[in-house]
């Protein structure tokens, strides 16, 4: 096993009971755990690999669905794809219609 850094973290009480209903719902085996994955994705979001440039958008519940749906449906291979096709083809026509 590599050797790993120990941090010591203080999180405001409504933040450690958010994440530790995390663990008590199972998506997670501990606390450690639910720090690291949100670590790991604040980290991809500020230093993006190549290229690319990491947009987050909040959607409203419908359109999370729909998307899935486009995923279920093997229209898109992910998520992250299906949205990316969505911003694209958005992006095409508006382009189209200038």
């Amino acid at each position: 096993m590599n050797p790993a850094e120990r941090i010591t973290v203080r999180l405001p009480p409504d933040t450690a009971e958010l994440v530790q209903r995390l663990v008590d719902s199972g998506k997670f085996q501990n606390v450690s755990d639910v720090i690291r994955e949100a670590l790991d994705e604040f980290l991809r979001v500020r230093f993006p690999s190549g290229n690319v440039e990491r947009v987050t958008v909040e959607l409203p519940k419908a359109k999370v669905i729909e998307l899935e749906s486009l995923v279920q449906d093997g229209d898109s291979v992910s998520m992250d794809d299906a949205i990316r096709n969505a911003v694209r083809e958005y992006t095409r026509s508006r382009i189209r219609s200038v």
